[in-house]
């Protein structure tokens, strides 16, 4: 079992940038692909970017792709979101998950294939 806790969200206006946290419990942080998804008002949670358990490599939804990065520290427990160029379409509930069993060098895409979700994040993009 593991317990991710996400943190830097807020309110920013469009075109600014913000860095989202999530840190994890545990000492096996390092075996688990990590992800962040997105879910706003009435629409479903959608993926938005995930990275394998190295940080080797990363895979993006076409929607942020060259404006988030995401990235981890296995030292520090922790999966990080930089979020640049920010638009209005981008306000959201963000969240990090973590996927029990993952490949070494596996990227995962999809909300079913996460097992541990934190509580979110809000991010509110000003026009």
């Amino acid at each position: 079992q593991v317990q991710l806790v996400e943190s830097g969200g807020g309110l920013v206006q469009a075109g600014g940038s913000l860095g989202l946290s999530c840190a994890a419990s545990g000492r096996t942080f390092s075996r688990y692909a990590m992800g962040w998804f997105r879910q706003a008002p009435g629409k479903e949670r959608e993926f938005v970017a995930t990275i394998t358990r190295s940080g080797g490599s990363t895979y993006y939804a076409d929607s942020v792709k060259g404006r988030f990065t995401i990235s981890r520290d296995n030292a520090k427990n922790t999966v990080y979101l930089q979020i640049n160029s920010l638009k209005p379409e981008d306000t959201a509930v963000y969240y990090c998950a973590a996927v029990r069993f993952s490949g070494s060098d596996t990227l995962y895409r999809e909300v079913y294939q996460y097992d541990y979700w934190g509580q979110g994040t809000q991010v509110t993009v000003s026009s």
